[in-house]
């Protein structure tokens, strides 16, 4: 039991908060930790929930009766998001970013913990109505954007190879068809990942024509699972729609160009901004 005082509570109690999304916290945890009574408790939390809202942090749902308590939705307000996107945009747009074939250099991006972290807090946003289990994505370059967004659901990731490993136990492989080159790839699941019948977000770093991301729904169905959703750091807007393997995704940003010779690069912020 703390003896703090109620600044340094409040203070306490929010990080506490922050800590733990999509968590039910009983208000006797709080009042057994500090020795407060619940009504003080309450009116903490009243304070500590106009803040976050104020701010766009996210909403704090309080729960009544015996078995309720408060829980933190991380949420982020869309002016706020938008923000975020015309920065990731202008930084995509870097001209030393263009690699050999036409290819965006973007692993510095996906190496910056702030910036998944943010972009996480979004899709924990835009998904937060739906019913999700796990948060999947294949590897590599993936795994840092679902390990963020799994972090704001308080949801477990898992990880489609794109080779089966041993470590793996026993796994269900499936071949898939490149929606952009037409090639041939495998990828696997290890059965021990994935429950049956589970709702997955799935989440992916880039798509192309979406091959990848629909050798994972495929995928899924060998598992009984459920696609809950999909979204995507950065869509390419040069795919024609027929050519589009996929169609109900959420995108952060749109790369619609790449200039080789003028080393230009034209991205804009993606389909979630779209107006409703």
């Amino acid at each position: 039991m703390k003896k703090l005082k109620r600044s340094a509570r409040l203070v306490e109690m929010t990080q506490y908060l922050l800590s733990r999304p999509h968590t039910l916290i009983p208000l006797t945890t709080f009042a057994d930790r500090y020795g407060a009574a619940k009504s003080s408790i309450s009116e903490d939390l009243v304070i500590i929930k106009e803040v976050f809202e104020e701010e766009g942090i996210g909403d704090l749902l309080t729960l009544a009766g015996a078995a309720g308590g408060v829980k933190y939705i991380p949420k982020m307000p869309k002016e706020q998001a938008l923000v975020f996107a015309n920065d990731l945009c202008s930084q995509l747009q870097q001209k030393d970013r263009i690699l050999p074939g036409g290819y965006l250099y973007m692993s510095d991006l996906l190496g910056q913990p702030s910036l998944m972290n943010e972009a996480g807090k979004i899709f924990a946003t835009a998904f937060s109505g739906k019913d999700i289990d796990v948060v999947m994505t294949v590897e590599t370059k993936g795994i840092p954007l679902a390990y963020a967004t799994g972090a704001q659901l308080n949801l477990p990731v898992v990880l489609v190879r794109r080779d089966h490993q041993v470590t793996e136990g026993s796994a269900v492989s499936i071949n898939y068809v490149s929606g952009s080159h037409k090639s041939i790839h495998t990828m696997s699941l290890s059965r021990r990942a994935l429950k049956e019948k589970s709702r997955v977000l799935i989440v992916d770093d880039f798509m192309k024509a979406g091959g990848t991301i629909q050798g994972m729904v495929d995928l899924l169905a060998e598992f009984d699972a459920e696609v809950a959703g999909v979204g995507v750091l950065v869509e390419s807007g040069a795919v024609e729609s027929e050519e589009r393997l996929l169609h109900d995704y959420v995108s952060l940003a749109t790369l619609t160009a790449v200039d080789p010779k003028t080393k230009e690069i034209f991205v804009s912020p993606g389909n979630y901004f779209d107006p409703s």
